[in-house]
């Protein structure tokens, strides 16, 4: 037998003051986002801003409908649209933030895991890492790669075994 550890190195901040000026962007564009969420049914509105390497930031937000499984989550929204208007440009970073009941979430809300899967696979395609920023309005989460968020993931290489 052998035994693996993977650790996972999350950064918490208190304030978005801590942040530099480029991810306070990066966040008020989530959050402006998920202003605009389509979101009837579950109330929990979520935006996502994607900052790509040319500088230039793509929104998403969560998109319900009445057949649940039709809908689609606030970073997919984000990447699909990043990844088909500029499929050359590298994804820098990614900014996610939640509201339920009108305000927005305390503590940072995380991606689920197809989302994951999805930010990996554009992380993979570009070879270079995706800074993931997990906005709270009293905590704020900081990854550096979205690896750290999906250590045991599913890579395209398995589908050649």
């Amino acid at each position: 037998m052998k035994k693996t550890q993977i650790i996972t190195t999350v950064f918490e901040y208190n304030s978005i003051d801590e942040l530099s000026l480029e991810e306070q962007e990066l966040v008020r564009n989530a959050k402006e986002a998920a202003l605009r969420s389509y979101s009837p049914y579950s109330k929990f509105s979520v935006g996502a801003a994607i900052l790509l390497e040319n500088k230039d930031i793509i929104q998403g937000n969560n998109q319900e409908n009445s057949a649940y499984p039709s809908g689609l989550c606030a970073e997919r929204v984000a990447m699909f649209y990043a990844n088909s208007k500029y499929p050359d440009v590298p994804v820098k970073t990614i900014a996610i933030t939640a509201r339920t009941n009108g305000q927005f979430s305390e503590n940072p809300i995380p991606p689920c895991g197809s989302c994951r899967q999805v930010l990996l696979e554009t992380e993979e395609r570009f070879n270079q890492p995706i800074k993931l920023i997990l906005f709270g309005e009293k905590k704020i989460k900081i990854v550096k790669t979205i690896k750290e968020m999906l250590p045991l993931y599913f890579e395209k290489e398995m589908l050649d075994e």
